[in-house]
């Protein structure tokens, strides 16, 4: 298996279910320092985000986001990544979530790097 490295990596929601806040307008900027992952997010509703999480053997991620809002609310939820090298050589990230406030529900989308 060929370990990514997400340093310096762009990325971009391409599919998103409903009861979710990013969209196309979203940009996500990864950073990764051995097996921790991080990221700045921001644009579309979202005003400014931040996520933190364990990049795994297999590459799959865990971690925890919050952002707030354009309507200024704080969001913050978990999320599993899984990702998916296309035939271009680009990534994509498959993704399973969950908010932890607000109504708690789950959700799912797909990131596409730049």
């Amino acid at each position: 298996m060929i370990k990514i490295n997400y340093e310096g990596k762009l990325f971009v929601p391409e599919q998103n279910t409903e009861n979710g806040e990013v969209d196309d307008h979203t940009l996500f900027e990864y950073h990764q320092e051995g097996r921790i992952l991080y990221a700045d997010y921001y644009g579309g509703d979202v005003i400014k985000g931040h996520l933190i999480g364990t990049v795994f053997d297999d590459n799959s991620i865990d971690f925890v986001y919050h952002h707030l809002n354009n309507q200024n609310q704080l969001r913050v939820g978990t999320c599993h990544s899984i990702p998916v090298m296309l035939e271009s050589g680009k990534l994509e990230l498959h993704e399973t979530w969950q908010w932890l406030n607000g109504d708690g529900s789950k959700g799912s989308s797909i990131l596409r790097e730049k």
